[in-house]
């Protein structure tokens, strides 16, 4: 291995580190508490090493997102698959998949918030979005694509159909919502938006 390749190596180490770093802390104590210095820290290493990876706290919530964002879609995925292994068809898929959005954002809020709540820096909806959010979203559209209906163009449902999962997903932690009614209104939302 080259010196060169060396170097990238341990860069790509330490960027991972902070990344991982301020995930923890923001899963632990929240958004607030993530700054570069408590980072700096944390990881054993000075600001300005910090600052040569990541120019603040902006660009590592962008991280944060783009991985979180990266893991969601393999989640999504792998519930609809295992949906579509039960041969109950598309709407299983679907009521598999939003689970699995809601269980994402429940069990991951620091990242969830990254990816939706907070500035990262990171376009949406535009053709510099980032490759992590749009397999996100393709995620979604894979199977609700499906069932959108006759005459609905599959990405406007899919992006209908994630806002109401935003909204359940953020009115639930915010203790907006009742508890005990969160798989009625899986089910609920599922009767009334596919089509399927």
């Amino acid at each position: 291995m080259s010196v060169q390749e060396r170097k990238e190596r341990e860069r790509a180490g330490r960027e991972r580190l902070i990344v991982a770093t301020a995930r923890e802390l923001a899963e632990q104590q929240g958004w607030d508490a993530v700054t570069t210095r408590r980072l700096a820290e944390r990881i054993e290493y000075s600001q300005p090493v910090l600052y040569s990876h990541f120019r603040g706290k902006r660009e590592i919530i962008g991280a944060v997102a783009l991985e979180g964002a990266a893991e969601m879609a393999v989640a999504l995925r792998a519930a609809a698959s295992t949906a579509a292994s039960t041969a109950d068809g598309p709407r299983a898929r679907v009521t598999a998949l939003a689970r699995a959005y809601l269980d994402f954002a429940e069990r991951n809020p620091a990242v969830y918030d990254a990816i939706f709540q907070l500035d990262g820096g990171l376009p949406f909806a535009d053709e510099d979005t980032p490759e992590p959010l749009k397999d996100a979203f393709a995620a979604l559209l894979e199977s609700l694509g499906e069932v959108a209906g006759e005459g609905v163009h599959p990405a406007l449902f899919t992006e209908v159909f994630w806002a109401a999962l935003h909204g359940l997903a953020t009115l639930t932690r915010a203790g907006r919502l009742p508890p005990g009614d969160a798989e009625r209104r899986v089910e609920l939302l599922v009767d009334r938006l596919a089509k399927a």
